[in-house]
């Protein structure tokens, strides 16, 4: 399984900025999506993550700014961050729990800048 991730930027703060990421490969399915984050010197955190059947969730600093959203038939998942801080800063991850010939196996993508200037 591979991961495509893609969208991130430069964006003033207030602004938004939109996040894809795209599963391929063959003989498998998808449990789980989620968006990590980390800055230099910081642990990587989870942001957003969303499950096979849709349920969400959020770290609390990104509550009621960023959405995720996925499209099984595309097996993409979309992060959208609106309102975006400074501190929102930082190379972003997807990494998918997928189900592959009946073992559970983690896989991330590539990460993707995005930097939030004041």
């Amino acid at each position: 399984v591979q991961l495509q991730a893609s969208g991130g930027g430069l964006v003033q703060a207030g602004g938004s900025l939109g996040l894809s990421c795209v599963a391929s490969g063959s003989a498998f399915s998808i449990n789980a999506i989620g968006w990590y984050r980390q800055t230099p010197g910081k642990q990587r955190e989870l942001a957003a993550v969303i499950n096979s059947v849709g349920d969400t969730g959020y770290v609390d600093s990104v509550k009621g700014r960023f959405t995720i959203s996925r499209d099984n038939a595309k097996n993409t998942v979309y992060l959208q961050m609106n309102s975006l801080k400074p501190e929102d800063t930082a190379v972003y991850y997807c990494n998918a729990n997928v189900m592959e010939r009946g073992t559970n196996r983690d896989y991330w993508g590539r990460g993707t800048q995005v930097t939030v200037s004041s």
